[in-house]
């Protein structure tokens, strides 16, 4: 994996091969930050990053200069890669091993940007959940966003809260907004 812009571009990163991940690709994780891009100022976001794997978002967020990241995944190795990444670059990302549904029913902090990337085998009801506890809770702050990839076998067109899906390749990107 490499990150594809900001301070650290170019720069490639090889997590360890027993770690339970499917990160995404570099096509789609480019469209991904174009469209955040014309969006958001990277500096001044607060940002969640579940189901966080080898970290591949939230380096992404990092060396683009975001501040404040926290990166949430259920696998102690993948939480172990993460924290010794972001100490090796300096990143400002916090990483926490937790359930991710327990994770969002108990903190008590609100982000500008949540992207979450669970396995494309979870059942629909699955990633409905995760926009479901971040609306319910009030995970979002002003003008917040909240992408779940998922794969083209899962649509979440339904929840009220959907706005829009983009895909690449095999990836799709479903965007949830409070308003």
């Amino acid at each position: 994996m490499r990150i594809i812009s900001g301070k650290y571009k170019g720069k490639r990163l090889t997590a360890p091969k027993k770690l339970p991940v499917r990160p995404t690709t570099d096509m789609a994780k480019e469209a991904l930050f174009n469209i955040l891009n014309n969006r958001f100022y990277f500096d001044e976001l607060n940002v969640l990053d579940l189901f966080s794997g080898t970290g591949n978002i939230s380096y992404e967020f990092a060396s683009r200069g975001c501040k404040k990241i926290t990166a949430v995944d259920g696998h102690q190795g993948c939480v172990r890669y993460i924290a010794r990444t972001t100490q090796e670059l300096d990143f400002p990302i916090a990483t926490l091993k937790s359930d991710v549904y327990k994770f969002l029913q108990a903190t008590p902090e609100k982000f500008n940007l949540i992207f979450a990337d669970p396995p494309y085998d979870f059942d629909k009801g699955q990633f409905l959940k995760i926009a479901d506890l971040v609306f319910d809770k009030g995970l979002m702050l002003e003008d917040g966003l909240l992408i779940i990839e998922h794969s083209e076998q899962t649509t979440l067109s339904e929840h009220p809260k959907f706005r829009e899906q983009r895909k690449y390749g095999g990836s799709i990107f479903s965007f949830f907004e409070a308003q």
